[in-house]
């Protein structure tokens, strides 16, 4: 499923206190669909590290009190109030013993003297074994536990939302609607150290902004590999000799519209990035530019100024771009 629909499955599941379990390869931004899904609901996040667990530790440690019995103290990480996500991420590269001392909390929700309060949901996400990412197969008798398994896929369009709305550098964004399929490749039998995953791409945009240009391949190899790295400081060459977007928006009608499609690209993003504080005249003439780009990156333009800026849509050059290409155009 990609990360929208998991999204929507946890918004529809939560609410019936039923545990669910996340499946997928490294970097594919599970934890975070898990963090988004607990603030979109107004929930609390108890995130539990389970590969960091001691079988002991869900339980407490004993003490004796003034019956002469042994009682057991539960950790103080486990929430006591409220609502919210108990969220036990790499519950798989756990060993088995402390899965099974997950058994009773995920179906009875309750272990030892501790009870889950009634507004908490169990979510466990983890890699999966053929990752090769240090997981165990999971006992049996806890994956039943769990009322459904969803597996999380890579999805272009779920990511070009997410890094829109997250700040991710508009390079990196532009680059990846230049080659999509750079966006994941990860083969576990390469044994390669850095491999491109949404969660690396994070990483590129941040350093790409601290990074000495003369230093910026060999520092991005080692967050994405070589070949991928070598692609994208490439492009952003061509991203740096761009025509100003402050220009562009000032006189859209002035100047030639860039014909190479990895410019067009690069530019589509940069003038995407500066939509979030448009309003009026230089809003308006975003939509007068997006009319002489080729259609099919008017269309990306367009699309991303919509998803930073609604207020776009009240533009005229909005409503004459739609009519002008409402075979393209799609909300």
């Amino acid at each position: 499923m990609r990360p929208s629909s998991v999204s929507r499955a946890l918004a529809a599941i939560v609410p019936t206190r039923r545990p669910v379990f996340l499946w997928g390869p490294p970097g594919v931004g599970k934890s975070s669909i898990v963090r988004q899904a607990a603030e979109a609901l107004g929930l609390g996040l108890c995130d539990v590290r389970a590969v960091l667990l001691d079988p002991v530790d869900l339980r407490g440690i004993p003490h004796v009190n003034g019956d002469n019995r042994a009682h057991w103290c539960p950790p103080d990480f486990l929430p006591r109030d409220g609502a919210g996500l108990l969220f036990l991420d790499e519950l798989a590269q756990a060993p088995p013993l402390v899965q099974s001392a997950c058994l009773q909390l995920t179906l009875d929700r309750r272990i030892g003297e501790y009870t889950l309060p009634d507004g908490w949901t169990i979510v466990a996400a983890s890699n999966r074994q053929e990752d090769r990412a240090g997981a165990h197969k999971l006992i049996t008798p806890l994956l039943n536990r769990f009322c459904t398994h969803l597996d999380v896929e890579v999805s272009v369009d779920d990511w070009q939302d997410w890094a829109l709305a997250a700040g991710i550098a508009p390079d990196v964004r532009a680059f990846i609607r230049f080659r999509p399929h750079l966006l994941f490749q990860f083969d576990p039998k390469s044994g390669s150290r850095a491999f491109p995953t949404p969660r690396s791409w994070e990483g590129v945009s941040a350093l790409s902004q601290v990074t000495p240009e003369d230093l910026l391949l060999p520092v991005v190899s080692g967050a994405i590999g070589d070949g991928p790295a070598a692609e994208y400081v490439g492009f952003r060459r061509i991203y740096t000799d761009l025509p100003d977007p402050q220009t562009v928006l000032a006189s859209p009608q002035s100047g030639t519209v860039p014909r190479e499609p990895a410019v067009l690209y690069a530019l589509a993003g940069a003038l995407a990035e500066r939509a979030k504080s448009l309003t009026g005249t230089l809003l308006n003439n975003l939509g007068t530019y997006a009319g002489r780009m080729p259609a099919e990156f008017g269309v990306l333009l367009i699309r991303d100024t919509v998803a930073v800026n609604p207020q776009f849509c009240a533009c005229p050059s909005y409503a004459a771009w739609v009519k002008a290409h409402a075979d393209l155009f799609v909300k």
